[in-house]
C-alpha cells in the first residue's frame, strides 16, 4: 500500500511550492556564510524552505535550505495533508512502523538518476561541490549537512544509514567525529579499526524525504527497509561506483570512499545541534574519496544546525519520542503519549501516563534511561492523562504544580550521554558520560479523592451544557 510519499526531492519541491513552503530565490547567493545565514534566519522563523537557484562559482548547482525543518513539511513528506496535526502525524508514523518491513529493489545504473554524471579517481574532487561555509566561525566548509553514511556490518553484512558531520578537508578528504556508541561507531571502532582494515562508505546527500527521515530514526531495522515502511512501497537502490553499497538511485550527490583507521585530522568547531558552538577542535576520523556521481543540474540540500527548531531537531525529537512510545507500550506501560519537544533539542521528553499503580513514573524513566536511545536525551517530565503533552503551556504548568521539588525529582548518574551538551565538563565530553533527571508531575495515588486539588479550566469546571453553549455562540460573539 503506497501512502503517496515523494520519492524524488524534487517531486517534493514541487510539493512544497505548491502548498507555499518553499521560496525560490533567483538571484545569487554566495557558499561562503550567506546560503547558512538565510537558512539559519528560515528555522528561526518558521519560514518556508528557501531554494537557491544561483551558488557564487557554481553554475549548474542549486540548493534548498531546511528542507523537513517544519511539521507541515513533515507531513507533505510523508504523503499527508499540509495542515495535519502534530498528533495525527504522530499516530499515523507509528501505525506504520507497525506494518511490514519492505525490501528495497534495485535497479539498473542506467536507470538511476544519482549515475548522471560520475567521477573517479583524480576528477573526483570534493571542491567540485559546493559545500558551505554553515556558520560564522565555522572549522570549515561542510558538505554534508542534509545526508546520511552508508556502510556495513563486516561479519553480519547488516547495513547502516546514518547522519555523521562532515567537514571538507582538501579536494580528496573529509574528516568528522564517530562517536563509539553510534551505529557506525560500533562497527568502524569495533571491528574495522581494530584490524587497521578501511571502512567503505558513501555519502549520500539530498536522498528522497523518507530516506532521510529513516536514516535520523533509531529504527530497530535496517534504514533501507524501514524506507519502505514509512513509504508502503520499496525504495529504489543502486550499487556504488568502488564498493558493494547501494544507496537511493534518486539521491542528488553520492559521494564514495573508505573511512581510514589509525588517522585523525584535526575537525571543528561547527554550530551544533544544541544551539551552542560545542565542539572544540580536535582530531576526528577521516574518510577519503574515491567517486563522485550526481544528478544533472543537482540541488544540494542544506540543513543547519543551531537555535531551534531546525530538521535535525524536528526529526529526531519525533522519531526518538516515537520509538520510546512504542518502547513503554511493549512493556505494559499504561502510557496515554509520549512527545519530544524539538525546541529542547531533543533533549526532554514528555511522557503521559494513567496513574493506576504507585512508582509508573519512576519506572518509565528506569525503562527509557536504560534503553540505547538514552544518551540523546537527559531530561524526562511524567504527567498525568489530563495533561496535554503537545502544549508547552500544559507541560509548564504541570511541572510547576505537580512536581514536588524533593520527593519527585530524581536523579540518575554516571549514565551514557553525548559530548555535545553544553553543559558537560570538559571530563564528561572525553568519556561520554552524563547525568539525568525524571520530574514526576503525577498526584500521588494515596492521596484521598477529597484533597485532589480540581483543575480549574474551560472543560473541567463548567458543565457541558455551558461549554457547549458558549461553543456555539463562539463566532456569534466575535471570536475566530
Amino acid at each position: 500500500m503506497s501512502y503517496n510519499c515523494p520519492k524524488d526531492n524534487r517531486v517534493f519541491m514541487k510539493l512544497l511550492e505548491e502548498s507555499g513552503d518553499m521560496i525560490t530565490i533567483d538571484q545569487e547567493v554566495d557558499w561562503d556564510m550567506e546560503m547558512g545565514a538565510i537558512t539559519r534566519k528560515v528555522c528561526e522563523e518558521q519560514a518556508p524552505s528557501p531554494y537557491f537557484k544561483k551558488i557564487k562559482d557554481y553554475p549548474g548547482f542549486e540548493s534548498l535550505g531546511a528542507p523537513m525543518a517544519t511539521y507541515r513539511r513533515l507531513a507533505i513528506a510523508m504523503g499527508m495533508d499540509a495542515d495535519s496535526s502534530i498528533p495525527d502525524i504522530a499516530a499515523e508514523y507509528v501505525k506504520r512502523t507497525k506494518e511490514e518491513p519492505i525490501d528495497p529493489v534495485t535497479i539498473d545504473k542506467k536507470d538511476a538518476p544519482c549515475k548522471d554524471n560520475i567521477l573517479l579517481g583524480d576528477d573526483a574532487n570534493l571542491f567540485h561541490l559546493p559545500g558551505p561555509m554553515v556558520h560564522g566561525g565555522d572549522g570549515g566548509r561542510y558538505l554534508a549537512t542534509w545526508h546520511f553514511v552508508v556502510t556495513k556490518d563486516p561479519d553480519t553484512q547488516d547495513i547502516n544509514w546514518g547522519m555523521y558531520r562532515m567537514m571538507v578537508f582538501d579536494e580528496k578528504t573529509m574528516v568528522g567525529p564517530v562517536l563509539p556508541f553510534s551505529d557506525m561507531g560500533k562497527m568502524f571502532h569495533g571491528k574495522y579499526a581494530p584490524k587497521n582494515e578501511p571502512m567503505p562508505f558513501a555519502a549520500v546527500l539530498s536522498a528522497d524525504p523518507m530516506s532521510s527521515l529513516a536514516s535520523c530514526a533509531p529504527s530497530p531495522i535496517p534504514e533501507d527497509k524501514f524506507t519502505g515502511q514509512l513509504m508502503g512501497e520499496p525504495v529504489e537502490l543502486v550499487q556504488c561506483e568502488t564498493c558493494d553499497l547501494m544507496v537511493p538511485a534518486t539521491a542528488e550527490i553520492i559521494i564514495e570512499g573508505e573511512v581510514i583507521p589509525g588517522i585523525q585530522i584535526e575537525e571543528a568547531p561547527f554550530g551544533e545541534y544544541t544551539g551552542y558552538r560545542t565542539s572544540p577542535r580536535d582530531p576526528r576520523t577521516v574518510y577519503r574519496i574515491k567517486a563522485i556521481t550526481y544528478r544533472n543540474n543537482p540541488i544540494m540540500m542544506i540543513s543547519n544546525m543551531g537555535m531551534p527548531v531546525d530538521e535535525g531537531q524536528l526529526l529526531r525529537s519525533f522519531s526518538l519520542g516515537l520509538e520510546m512510545h512504542k518502547l513503554l507500550e511493549s512493556q505494559g506501560i499504561p502510557i496515554t503519549g509520549v512527545y519530544m519537544l524539538p525546541e529542547s533539542t531533543h533533549h526532554l521528553v514528555v511522557v503521559g501516563v494513567k496513574r493506576c499503580y504507585t512508582g509508573v513514573a519512576t519506572q518509565i524513566g528506569n525503562l527509557i534511561y536504560g534503553s540505547k536511545l538514552s544518551p540523546w536525551f537527559h531530561l524526562t517530565i511524567v504527567v498525568d492523562e489530563d495533561t496535554d503533552i503537545y502544549s508547552k503551556d500544559a507541560v509548564i504548568h504541570a511541572l510547576s504544580t505537580k512536581c514536588h521539588p524533593i520527593k519527585d525529582i530524581h536523579k540518575y548518574e554516571n549514565q551514557p550521554g553525548t559530548p555535545l551538551n553544553p553543559f558537560a565538563s570538559p571530563a564528561e565530553r572525553k568519556t561520554s558520560t552524563g547525568s539525568k533527571a525524571l520530574f514526576d508531575c503525577t498526584f500521588p495515588l494515596d492521596w484521598p479523592t477529597s484533597d485532589l486539588p480540581i483543575r480549574v479550566s474551560f472543560d473541567n469546571v463548567y458543565p457541558q451544557e455551558i461549554q457547549d453553549k458558549v461553543n456555539a455562540n463562539w463566532e456569534k460573539f466575535g471570536y475566530k
